[in-house]
C-alpha cells in the first residue's frame, strides 16, 4: 500500500492479481452488455457496473457469452471493455472477456485490453472450430505470451462443442504462471475435483453455472462467475463466501431458496431473460439484444414478470 500511490493503476491491480491467489476468489458478475436502438448503451451500464460495487461482487467480467461478445463488433468490444474499466475505477478488478474461434482476434482483443488497463482476462475455448488438445494448447500458449497479466480459460463445452482437458490446462500452467484460474462451464462437479487435484495449491477453480455453484466449491471451487449477480449480487456474493467460509448450512438454505432463480434464468438462451429481468426492475433502459438472439416467447415473458415482481 506504501508505494500504490507511485504505480500505474493497473500495474499496482496485476501485481496483486498474481501475487495474492485470494483475489481471484469469490463472486465475479458475467456482465450482461446494455443496448438500445441497436446500440450499445454505456449510460445504463453505469448503473449496472454501480450495483455490482454495492453489491461487493469480487470482480466483474465484461464481453463474456452473456455479455453478447459474438455479436459486438471489435471497436464495440473494446469500447465497452475500456469504459468498464473507467466505470469501475480501481474499485473492483476488471476480467476481460476478450476470446474468439480465431487466434488471430483473441491476440488482436488481448493486446486491446491489455492497453486500455484490464486486470485480467477470461479467454473462452475457441468455438465452433473444434481444435484439438494441442490446438487449444497453441491457441493459449500465444496469447499468454502476449500479455503478463493474469488469464482465467473458459471451459464451456456446451457452447464450444469441446473442453479445456485438465492435462491442457496443467501444460499450460506449467508454461505459463499467469494462467492461474479455470471457468469450468461444463456441468462436472468431478471435473472440479480432478483440476483441484491436479493442478498447484494457487491455482484458482471458478464455477461457470450459478445453480453448481454450491456443489462445486465443495469440491474445490473457489467461487463463481456468475449471471445471477446481475441482478442478486449480494444474495450470490453471500452463497460463496457462507461455503467459502465452511458455513455449509447457511450456503446451502441460500442455494436451495434461490435453485428455482438459477435455472429459470436460463428459460431463455443466456442472456435474454437475465436483460429481461433487469429491465423490468429499472436497472437497465431496454431489454434489447442482438439478433440472433430475440425477446422471450409470451409463456417465458409471464415467468419473468412473476420472477421481477418476486425480487
Amino acid at each position: 500500500r506504501k508505494g500504490k500511490e507511485n504505480l500505474k493503476r493497473d500495474t499496482f491491480l496485476t501485481y496483486l492479481l498474481i501475487m495474492d491467489k485470494n483475489l481471484l476468489h469469490g463472486v465475479h458478475t458475467a456482465l450482461i452488455t446494455p443496448m438500445k436502438d441497436g446500440k450499445v448503451s454505456f449510460e445504463d451500464l453505469t448503473q449496472l457496473i454501480s450495483k455490482q460495487i454495492e453489491g461487493n461482487v469480487a470482480g466483474i467480467v465484461p464481453c463474456g457469452t452473456t455479455g453478447e461478445s459474438p455479436t459486438l463488433t471489435k471497436d464495440e468490444h473494446i469500447e465497452v471493455i475500456r469504459q468498464t474499466i473507467g466505470i469501475a475505477n480501481g474499485k473492483v478488478p476488471v476480467i476481460a472477456g476478450t476470446g474468439a474461434n480465431s487466434t488471430k482476434e483473441a491476440l488482436y482483443l488481448t493486446e486491446k485490453a491489455d492497453q486500455a488497463g484490464a486486470d485480467a482476462f477470461l479467454i473462452v475455448a475457441p468455438y465452433y472450430n473444434k481444435p484439438s488438445q494441442e490446438g487449444l494448447f497453441v491457441h493459449f500458449d500465444q496469447i499468454a505470451q502476449k500479455t503478463e497479466k493474469p488469464i482465467v480459460l473458459y471451459s464451456i463445452p456446451s457452447r464450444c462443442g469441446i473442453e479445456i482437458s485438465t492435462t491442457t490446462v496443467k501444460r499450460l500452467r506449467e508454461k505459463h504462471p499467469h494462467i492461474c484460474a479455470l471457468k469450468e462451464a461444463g456441468g462436472r462437479s468431478s471435473k472440479v475435483s480432478e483440476t483441484v487435484v491436479e493442478l498447484d495449491s494457487e491455482f484458482t477453480v471458478l464455477s461457470g453455472d450459478d445453480g453448481l455453484t454450491l456443489p462445486f466449491i465443495a469440491c474445490g471451487a473457489k467461487g463463481v462467475v456468475s449471471v445471477a449477480s446481475n441482478i442478486i449480487a449480494e444474495r450470490v456474493v453471500n452463497l460463496v463466501s457462507s461455503a467459502l467460509d465452511g458455513n455449509f448450512i447457511n450456503a446451502q438454505n441460500i442455494h436451495l431458496e434461490n435453485y428455482n432463480f438459477f435455472t429459470d434464468i436460463f428459460c431463455e438462451p443466456n442472456p435474454v431473460p437475465i436483460k429481461t429481468l433487469l429491465y423490468l426492475k429499472g436497472i437497465i433502459s431496454s431489454p434489447e439484444v442482438r439478433l440472433p438472439l430475440c425477446p422471450p416467447t409470451s409463456s417465458n415473458k409471464l415467468l419473468l414478470e412473476k420472477m421481477a415482481k418476486n425480487l
